[in-house]
Order: structure tokens, then sequence, then C-alpha cells
């Protein structure tokens, strides 16, 4: 565990780490012992993994975090804290950049960076029942070095990094330094305001809001206008059969 810098949210552990399986298994691991959160960042990871379990790249100078905390909320409301961790994560690439005009958000959990995909979140918990244990936020940021598009599924957002879109060099580091208080800062706004004013502030910033999406869930895909989110997180779209609430899918534009 390395020292604290002085912006370094009160309270929260910090471990620094040179290689891992995934960031979000170690954080796992952790949480039987913690009394409160943490963050632990690696330099390099040698299982890491996106959502539905798809390998995520993991080359060194990229940006690999877990933030671990024991919730005391049920899990549906625990389940929004990835729209506090996608603010976060573009408020943190606006303070390093100041280029806020650069960064969008893809519902449910992306952060685009001049219209591709910069960065994904994962949510993982564990428990019985409804009590959850703890709660794990996954985090990868193309800092870098970004993906192969041609091992992109068809369709899908093309894969961007900061330094070849802004030519700025930020260190895993230097990222986290910014993440971290960005994050207590939304974490604060929703444990005592509630998801409203996430929801607000998610839609200022939202890709595509007002046209024409596609929504995947499983083989059947649904298109319409992307109208909202509903008071749960999940999206509003406008079909021919009328609006509909998407709780879960992958999205496509």
């Amino acid at each position: 565990m390395s020292v604290n810098p002085p912006n370094w949210p009160e309270g929260v552990a910090r471990h620094i780490l040179d290689a891992v399986d995934s960031t979000n298994a170690h954080a796992a691991r952790l949480a039987p012992g913690l009394a409160g959160s943490a963050w632990v960042l690696a330099a390099e990871q040698t299982a890491g993994k996106g959502r539905r379990g798809r390998p995520w790249s993991s080359p060194r100078g990229n940006f690999y975090a877990s933030y671990v905390m024991l919730p005391t909320e049920a899990a549906e409301t625990v389940a929004l804290r990835s729209f506090a961790a996608a603010l976060a994560l573009r408020d943190a690439c606006v303070q390093l950049t100041g280029l806020p005009q650069a960064f969008a958000l893809k519902w449910p959990n992306d952060v685009l960076l001049n219209g591709g995909k910069l960065a994904g979140i994962l949510l993982e918990t564990a428990g019985q029942g409804t009590r959850l244990s703890h709660l794990v936020i996954g985090i990868g940021v193309n800092l870098i070095a970004s993906p192969d598009p041609a091992q992109v599924e068809p369709g899908a957002l093309t894969p961007v990094n900061l330094l070849a879109e802004t030519g700025l060099r930020i260190t895993p580091e230097a990222f986290l330094n910014a993440l971290a208080p960005a994050y207590a800062r939304w974490e604060h706004t929703f444990t005592t305001q509630g998801f409203a004013p996430l929801r607000a502030e998610w839609l200022s910033h939202a890709a595509k809001l007002g046209e024409v999406i596609h929504a995947r869930t499983g083989t059947q895909t649904r298109s319409g206008t992307f109208e909202s989110l509903d008071e749960t997180g999940a999206l509003l779209l406008t079909t021919q059969a009328g609006r509909i609430a998407i709780p879960a899918a992958e999205v496509f534009f």
C-alpha cells in the first residue's frame, strides 16, 4: 500500500500493484477484511475481463482499477452506482484533459471520447439473498493503447485511447488520483440525495439522446428513440409499439 496523495478521499484505502490476475478479483479477496472501502490499481492484469466474461486487453500503460465497498442498500439500489462511476470517470477525464465536449456517456456503462469507446465499467457483487457482502466496481481506461478494431464485434463502437486522441500521456496512478476524489463526490451525492441528481447529470452527457439506437438482449434487438432513463436506471425507448423500459441490454448506434 502506497502513501495517499493530498486530495485522496478520507477513509478510503489505496492499493497499488504491479501485476494481478484482475483488479476485480483482488478487490473481492480484500473485501472480507475491509472496515470501509478501497481502490486497487494494477499496472498489468493477467486475466482481466469485461462484460459477459469477455477478455479485457491489458497492456501496460492503460488503466486497470477497482473500487470495493461494503454496501448497506438493496441490490437494485447498489447497482445504480454504475452511474456514479461513469460520472466520476468523465469528470476525471475532463479534469485531466480540459476537453469537456470530447467525452460522452453510453448506456449502460461506457465512456466515449470523440465518439469512440475509451473506457468500460464492470460491477460485481457477492452475497446471499438480498444482502450483499460487497460491491466491486471495475474500471478500464485506454490511456495509451486500444484494442485492434478487428477484434471488436460487428456494430460495436471503435475503441480509442487517450494518447492518440488528445496527445496527452496520463499515467495510471495520475488517473487514479483524479478518479478517486471524483467518485467520492458522486458517492456522497448518491448516499445523501439518491439517484435523481446522478440521473439528471448522466442524461446531460448521454450519447445519442433523442436519436434512434438499437438495444440487444440475447437474440432480440429492439430499435427506438432514446428518450431518457427511468428512476431505476433503465433505458427508455420509444418504439413503433410505444415506450418501453429496458433494464439491461447492449446498445448499438
